[in-house]
């Protein structure tokens, strides 16, 4: 697997070995092949039903709306943030199988000295306001409150996360069994589903410490020293060449270079819901693209090849990304999802059903792979750029 090297120098990671090597001896849980842990039935004690609790958070793109909210006064970004953080939940719970009712507790973690209260007003309200756009779509959010905590000495800005609990039948837990034969049906990160209210760039929550070193330009290092890592090498700081609010032209539209890189994490809970209503039985596996971009699959793998020969055309904001950081394609796939977030790997009797439905939902999806057969996990890209292998 190529290292992402420019991402390493920053202190991040985008397969997180360090993480995964530190868990490796625990508890898998009732189903070690699901996208979340999933447990026994403690509030019930069921033997039919289990548990499941998530955390996340949206990372380091709550350093991003940081500088927008900074250099535009526009409190309404904050609200993108606490969206990113949920939904990075919900939609790993849903890739359990579990799409459902869920109970919510926010974490917010801030420097005081940067972060004043009107900003803590915007986020707590907007998770009531996310949670009410859901429910017509029949996602049932909770919100059970949360800490806030002043805690300057740990965060140079503002660190915003959320915990899911919510529980389920064992018989509807999706466990990821990807099988040769299956074809990988990809959903769309850009566009603008039936709920959202405006275009999506398709960015999600993940290597946006990459997106913002490599898109924006030196001014923020000098303006804003507490954005960003000291130990960070000043090479690898803010290099690139735009300014938040440069315009770009996308799909016929303005906007500006924070409003690509903080289009909040679309969500597909809603077209989830769906798809397991009517096709459960038919799907054997479900990856959402988060930390690992297009390699995400390769932890759920086993003497399987996944081959992806049809993938989207990577959306304007991550053409941004590379061109302004000259960052290699391998790197880019790796870290980004290049414009499908959400993979389904099911039989192909199912799978222009698949795309319908979320095409029902204003989301375009295709075919975007197949899986064959292996001697060991592997994932190989065929992108206009270049063809990529990826093992673990």
């Amino acid at each position: 697997m190529p290292r992402s090297s420019k991402y390493d120098r920053r202190g991040v990671s985008a397969s997180k070995e360090e993480v995964h090597a530190a868990i490796r001896g625990l508890d898998k849980g009732l189903y070690p092949e699901a996208f979340c842990h999933v447990l026994p039935d403690i509030v019930a004690q069921d033997p039919a039903y289990c548990n499941l609790l998530h955390a996340d958070t949206a990372g380091t793109k709550a350093v991003l709306a940081y500088l927008y909210w900074r250099e535009t006064g526009d409190l309404s970004v904050w609200a993108g943030i606490v969206q990113d953080a949920i939904v990075m939940n919900l939609d790993d719970l849903a890739c359990a199988g579990h799409t459902g009712e869920v109970l919510l507790s926010n974490t917010i973690g801030r420097n005081r000295h940067h972060i004043p209260g009107e900003v803590l007003s915007c986020l707590i309200q907007a998770a009531a306001d996310f949670a009410e756009a859901m429910r017509p779509w029949g996602v049932h959010l909770h919100l059970a409150g949360g800490e806030t905590a002043d805690v300057g000495d740990l965060v140079r800005t503002l660190d915003v996360g959320f915990t899911a609990f919510a529980r389920m039948r064992r018989s509807e837990v999706v466990v990821n069994r990807i099988q040769p034969g299956d074809v990988v049906v990809g959903l769309a990160s850009h566009g603008q589903a039936a709920y959202e209210h405006q275009y999506n760039s398709g960015i999600g929550s993940n290597g946006l410490t990459s997106a913002r070193h490599d898109v924006l330009c030196a001014e923020y290092a000098r303006r804003y020293p507490e954005s960003y890592d000291p130990a960070v090498p000043p090479e690898w700081v803010y290099n690139g060449r735009h300014c938040l609010t440069d315009a770009v032209e996308v799909e016929g539209r303005w906007l500006t270079v924070g409003q690509l890189l903080l289009s909040p994490t679309r969500t597909y809970v809603p077209v989830l819901r769906a798809v397991l209503a009517h096709y459960r039985e038919h799907i054997h596996g479900l990856i959402h693209c988060t930390g690992g971009g297009q390699t995400k699959v390769l932890k759920f793998l086993k003497n399987a090849h996944v081959i992806k020969d049809h993938l989207f055309e990577p959306p304007a904001v991550f053409h941004l990304i590379r061109q302004s950081g000259q960052t290699d394609w391998a790197e880019m796939y790796q870290v980004f999802n290049m414009g499908h977030r959400l993979e389904v790997y099911a039989s192909p009797a199912v799978a222009a059903e698949l795309v319908q439905i979320a095409a029902d939902f204003g989301i375009a999806a295709q075919i975007v792979g197949r899986v064959e057969a292996g001697e060991q996990a592997r994932v190989t890209l065929h992108s206009p750029y270049g063809t990529f292998s990826y093992t673990e």
